[in-house]
């Protein structure tokens, strides 16, 4: 390996479900270049969002703090000016910064002022990144085939007509990647895709032409066996969008390697949340299941390569103090990931040295309800605020909602909340929540029972 920093690409879509992909069991060939990278770097089988809504994930992605300790645990909310980014300790390491693509944390509120949702994100508002070429809400202001980004002038960069939108971002992202020939600084390229998310004024998901043909055959996941919702008609184009995805990803580490740069750049993949297709609530994310919280997390480079498949499990937040480790400077003292950040460094789990990795993960969910929820291996345990709302950010009473054996009920259609049986274990699992959420910066608060 280099001795050299290596480069960091962190390859973002959103509302992908982890069992999209062959590594993770998808039975279609829908991601044959992600199946490749996985087995050749690290494949996390267990990971999962911290906060399954498409701005507070990112919140917590940008800073390594959870959605409520930065204000921002609904959409639209703008992430604090006086924020400490990864994008700001990279640039203290000497990185070169880049952000392409959805960036859903410059716009507040409802004054117009405020309001940056389908127009150019302000320098301020940019989260540290230098080079810039970005909305802040891309389903705003594209759809599949058509649309614009914005460019660090805040100019409007139009997508070619007729091509498809992760294909024209993609372009840009090789763009970037060639622009950076010769120079002397490793960088840091967050490149946020907004597909397989639902094209919000379609109302459907809008998979690259051909898809639903190309995919109509597919096998229906465990969890909407059955069930109502829009999978029937929409996973298709869902598959379709993820496949694209998939191709271009392709694109990008093929162009790495025609750069020479594959050998020193850690590439990380993985998603905000994954999506239910309306069977849990009367949309796709916002709660505590699965096929809404697991999503796929595959990284390779310096410090992750082998094949290996890590079985622990990891959340979105513990992607932060990974980058950061990744990036130090080995003499740099100024920044112990464990103290200033909430999750763990991954690099701990690939090298066996965490005998003390957290037996869960933990979830705050919003929008839909005020909610808090911890994944063990066996157990889902979930509590919401009963006089609350989606929009708060807290309260200081929630009631047990949804109690799930995994083990017995991989698909999450029992719920055991109200067994008296399980008593013992809801009390388990009611003091492990309250720890995590003081953890997490919060009060420990009562909960009811069901």
């Amino acid at each position: 390996m280099s001795s050299k920093r290596p480069n960091i690409l962190f390859i973002f879509s959103d509302q992908q479900r982890w069992d999209t992909c062959g590594c993770y069991g998808q039975p279609l060939d829908i991601t044959p270049n992600l199946d490749r990278m996985a087995s050749e770097g690290v494949r996390f089988e267990n990971a999962f969002t911290c906060q399954p809504v498409c701005g507070p994930a990112r919140a917590c992605l940008q800073t390594g703090k959870y959605a409520t300790e930065v204000g921002c645990h609904t959409n639209h909310r703008l992430l604090p000016l006086d924020e400490k980014t990864i994008a700001h300790y990279l640039k203290d390491y000497g990185y070169d910064t880049a952000y392409i693509g959805k960036w859903h944390l410059a716009s507040f509120g409802t004054r117009e002022a405020d309001n940056f949702r389908d127009r150019p994100v302000p320098p301020e508002r940019r989260g540290g990144y230098d080079y810039w070429l970005a909305s802040d809400v891309l389903e705003f202001t594209s759809h599949g085939y058509d649309g614009h980004m914005f460019d660090g002038d805040g100019k409007k960069r139009e997508f070619p007509e007729g091509r498809y939108r992760a294909d024209a971002q993609t372009d840009w992202v090789l763009e970037y990647l060639d622009s950076r020939k010769g120079a002397d600084k490793p960088f840091f390229l967050f490149t946020s895709y907004i597909e397989p998310h639902h094209q919000n004024d379609h109302n459907c998901y809008e998979g690259p032409h051909g898809s639903k043909e190309k995919f109509k055959d597919f096998e229906v996941p465990g969890d909407l066996v059955d069930t109502d919702g829009d999978w029937r008609e929409e996973y298709p184009d869902y598959l379709g969008c993820i496949n694209s995805l998939d191709q271009n990803l392709g694109r990008i580490r093929d162009k790495l390697e025609t750069l020479g740069i594959a050998d020193n750049t850690l590439v990380i993949y993985t998603s905000d949340h994954g999506s239910h297709f309306c069977t849990r609530n009367g949309e796709y994310k916002r709660s505590c299941h699965d096929g809404c919280i697991r999503v796929p997390m595959i990284l390779h480079g310096p410090g992750f390569d082998g094949g290996e498949v890590r079985r622990d499990l990891v959340s979105l937040i513990d992607l932060p103090p990974t980058i950061l480790n990744a990036a130090a400077p080995p003499t740099d003292d100024r920044l112990c990931p464990q103290q200033t950040m909430r999750g763990r460094a991954l690099q701990e789990l690939v090298s066996d040295n965490a005998p003390d990795w957290p037996e869960e993960v933990f979830l705050q969910i919003s929008e839909d309800h005020c909610g808090r929820a911890i994944r063990t291996q066996k157990w889902k345990y979930s509590v919401r605020a009963p006089e609350k709302t989606g929009q708060d950010a807290d309260s200081d009473i929630y009631v047990e909602d949804f109690l799930y054996d995994l083990e017995a009920d991989p698909h999450e259609r029992n719920n055991l909340v109200a067994d008296p049986s399980l008593a013992p274990v809801r009390a388990e699992l009611e003091e492990t929540l309250k720890r995590r959420m003081v953890e997490a910066g919060e009060k420990a608060p009562e909960i009811k029972s069901a």
